[in-house]
């Protein structure tokens, strides 16, 4: 691939693309030229707020596909616009990196799964989580035999209030309250990508996941998915859960969402727990392992959840300069689809669902 940076366009620019933004601002290969979004004032508040004030402004995602200065887009649109967007991108001959969950439905995953490995260029979904450094290094531990064999992951998210977390505006929520435009619910199909693409990431697809999924009403109106309990059974006799817990009255450090996830992981020889996610309660070490009567703690990674995203863009940047595959891949980024939806699947029908023939 060329030396040159790589000119980035960015399709929605809403609360979630300062975070997007950071690694192309501060990487050599990479460079925002146009930015896109149906409001141009705030397009053009990003731009200056993130220091390329010359980068184009476009209304109209095509407008921006069709630049020649664009190589790169990526695309952060609410998930019912996601097929067709990424679609236009790849027929418009660009590098795509598409937010996650790639799509609605496994037909619509499949489509693009088709048209990105008939693409001859780059595609990705974006997925942060499994780049969060504490995420990064407990994987390296557990690929030297830190734990001995993972037998099981137990994964806790936990929304609850912030006095230092970020606004999200209304519009950041409206369209995630209503299935036609979100296709499952906010913690458990959306955030829930996160979660999924973890137990994904260290165990691998599970045979069979079996999920009761409940409501609860906000202050503010909105439904929360939660509580909620997701429970897996991967090949091998291994298992692991999703436990979705909102505490409207919990004080979570943090300052973007107000949210804690805490994962733990335990082996045929150790147990390894990751403290942080979106937030952090408490002050504990963002990673800690045990093994043989001894604890060990983790205190010098960067656990802020900015740096989720600055090392997956980071390592697509580096992909694309240096060869590789980018994670995860648009057949990946299907699995991690075919697990939320097995979830959503399950808490409708009231049944263990088999994931099938992708296990």
């Amino acid at each position: 691939m060329s030396k040159q940076p790589l000119r980035v366009g960015i399709v929605g620019t809403g609360r979630i693309s300062d975070l997007h933004a950071i690694e192309y601002m501060q990487n050599p290969l990479g460079r925002i030229t146009a930015l896109c979004d149906r409001n141009p004032a705030l397009a053009r508040s990003r731009a200056q707020a993130w220091g390329c004030a010359d980068a184009a402004i476009e209304e109209d995602y095509e407008a921006l596909l069709a630049r020649d200065d664009v190589d790169l887009v990526e695309l952060l649109l609410p998930h019912h616009l996601h097929l067709a967007a990424a679609v236009k991108a790849i027929e418009a001959g660009k590098i795509v990196s598409l937010q996650k969950p790639m799509c609605m439905n496994l037909e619509e995953a499949d489509q693009l799964v088709a048209a990105a490995e008939a693409h001859d260029r780059p595609f990705k979904i974006f997925e942060n989580f499994i780049f969060h450094p504490p995420v990064m290094k407990a994987k390296s531990l557990v690929d030297e035999g830190a734990i001995g064999e993972p037998l099981s992951i137990r994964i806790k998210s936990n929304p609850g209030k912030s006095k230092t977390a970020w606004e999200v505006p209304k519009e950041a929520d409206a369209w995630r309250q209503h299935l036609q435009t979100a296709g499952g619910g906010p913690l458990v199909f959306d955030d829930g990508h996160h979660k999924f693409a973890l137990a994904w990431h260290f165990m691998g697809m599970p045979e069979d996941v079996h999920a009761f999924i409940h409501q609860t009403e906000r202050p503010d109106g909105g439904l929360f998915d939660a509580p909620s309990i997701v429970s897996f059974r991967f090949p091998g006799r291994r298992i692991g859960n999703l436990e979705i817990v909102y505490s409207p009255e919990l004080e979570i450090a943090g300052q973007y969402y107000a949210q804690d996830d805490r994962v733990e992981i335990t082996g045929t020889h150790g147990v390894l727990w990751i403290n942080c996610g979106h937030g952090s309660i408490g002050n504990g070490a963002p990673l800690a392992l045990y093994r043989d009567g001894q604890v060990t703690e983790y205190c010098d990674i960067p656990s802020g959840w900015e740096q989720s995203f600055i090392q997956s863009t980071r390592h697509f940047l580096t992909v694309l300069h240096e060869g590789g595959d980018p994670v995860l891949t648009a057949r990946q980024g299907r699995s991690v689809l075919r697990f939320a939806l097995a979830a959503e699947q399950s808490a409708r029908e009231g049944r263990p669902v088999s994931v099938g023939e992708d296990a």
